[in-house]
C-alpha cells in the first residue's frame, strides 16, 4: 500500500510538499494563525483556548504570545506552564516537543524542516523533517535558532542569539554560533 505524502512527512521520510493534502493543511493553519495573531491584546486564557484548537497538545497554563508562526501546528506539543514570547517561528514538519515549565524568549526559531543534500532531489521538490525536543524547565534566549534533529535536555540554558546545531545535555549552558556547551555547566539542585 502506498503511503500519502503527508504520512511520509509525519514518518520523517522524504515527501513532496506540493502535494494537495499538505497544501490544504497549510491553508487551514494559515487561517488559524490569522485568528490567533489577531488576539495580541487578549488574555493568556484566550490564547490557550485557541492553541488547543490546532496544536498537538497544550499543557495547563501554557502560553504563546502573538505573533506566532508555524507550518502545521498539529506536530507541536507543549507542556504545562510553557511560555513562548513574541515572534516565535516553529517549522513543524516533524514533531516539536517542549517540556513543562520551559521559557522561550522572543524571536526564537525552531526548525524541523530539512532538505536533501542531493540537488536532483531538491529540484524534484522533496523535503524531510527531523524532530526537535526541548526538555523541562529549559530556557531558550531570544533570537536563538534550533536546527532539525536537536535535543535540548532538562534545565538547559541556550544563550540569546545562539545557533544550536547539535544536542545540548541536561543542566548545561550552550551559547554561540554554532552553540557550544559552556565548560563547568552543572545540573541544578532538585
Amino acid at each position: 500500500m502506498t503511503r500519502s505524502q503527508k504520512e511520509k512527512m509525519l514518518a520523517g521520510e522524504m515527501y513532496n510538499a506540493a502535494d494537495p493534502e499538505i497544501q490544504a493543511e497549510l491553508v487551514l493553519t494559515g487561517a488559524w494563525l490569522k485568528r490567533y495573531n489577531d488576539t495580541l491584546g487578549d488574555t493568556a486564557e484566550r490564547w490557550h483556548a485557541l492553541l488547543l484548537e490546532r496544536l498537538g497538545s497544550v499543557g495547563l497554563g501554557a502560553a504563546i504570545r502573538p505573533p506566532f508562526h508555524c507550518d502545521y501546528g498539529f506536530n507541536i506539543r507543549i507542556g504545562a506552564w510553557v511560555y513562548i514570547n513574541y515572534n516565535c517561528v516553529i517549522l513543524d514538519v516533524a514533531a516539536v516537543t517542549i517540556g513543562d515549565g520551559t521559557a522561550i524568549g522572543p524571536a526564537v526559531q525552531i526548525y524541523t524542516a530539512d532538505h536533501p543534500h542531493d540537488p536532483e532531489q531538491r529540484q524534484a521538490g522533496l523535503q524531510l523533517g527531523r524532530p526537535v525536543s526541548i526538555g523541562r524547565h529549559a530556557w531558550i534566549g531570544g533570537g536563538a535558532i534550533i536546527l532539525p534533529g536537536v535535543t535540548i535536555g532538562d534545565h538547559a540554558v541556550i544563550g540569546a542569539g545562539s545557533v544550536v546545531t547539535r544536542d545540548v545535555p541536561a543542566g548545561s549552558t550552550a551559547m554561540g554560533n554554532p552553540a557550544r556547551v559552556k565548560a563547568g555547566g552543572r545540573l541544578p539542585k532538585s
